[in-house]
């Protein structure tokens, strides 16, 4: 009976101690339970579609004109979604209303082990962007909330370029 209490009891500290420890990944003062948003501001459209004025029910910031019709070329830089691990901004490149280019403006680079993920995984996630053509693409292992956060600043951009 002795032996079982003692089992038990370990066992339960064992399990007490693994739930409590933090990975070395979490970074200083973060607690892992930060919220997904995005930067109120919005994504912003930079092109020209033949001398047309910006759109003002746009939900981005329109500049030098341009609204996103299938002529259009130019730039749109997608809002600032904050994930857990640290903000992440793309832009992409419009031209005949197809994306040509997606470019990471921020990623998470907190530390050695962010910018190793973010390496293998951005290359990833821009050719996944460039061949749907869209927001809807799948997240790469390893990367999820750097994926989600991908997805979210490009759809701003989507939604900035008026494309789809």
């Amino acid at each position: 009976m002795r032996r079982i209490t003692i089992w038990l009891l370990s066992t339960v500290a064992a399990v007490v101690l693994l739930f409590s420890y933090r990975t070395s990944t979490m970074g200083a003062g973060e607690s892992g339970a930060v919220a997904a948003g995005t930067d109120p501001s919005g994504g912003s459209w930079s092109g020209t579609d033949g001398g047309a004025g910006a759109d003002p029910s746009a939900g981005g910031a329109t500049t030098d004109g341009g609204t996103g019709d299938s002529g259009d070329s130019g730039t749109a830089t997608g809002s600032v979604a904050q994930t857990r691990w640290g903000p992440v901004q793309v832009r992409i490149t419009v031209s005949g209303g197809k994306i040509t280019d997606v470019t990471a403006v921020q990623v998470p680079d907190g530390n050695r082990r962010d910018q190793e993920i973010n390496d293998y995984a951005v290359p990833i996630l821009r050719q996944e962007a460039l061949a749907a053509q869209s927001a809807r693409i799948d997240s790469v292992s390893g990367a999820t909330v750097t994926s989600d956060g991908y997805r979210e600043s490009l759809q701003s951009a989507i939604d900035a370029a008026h494309l789809g």
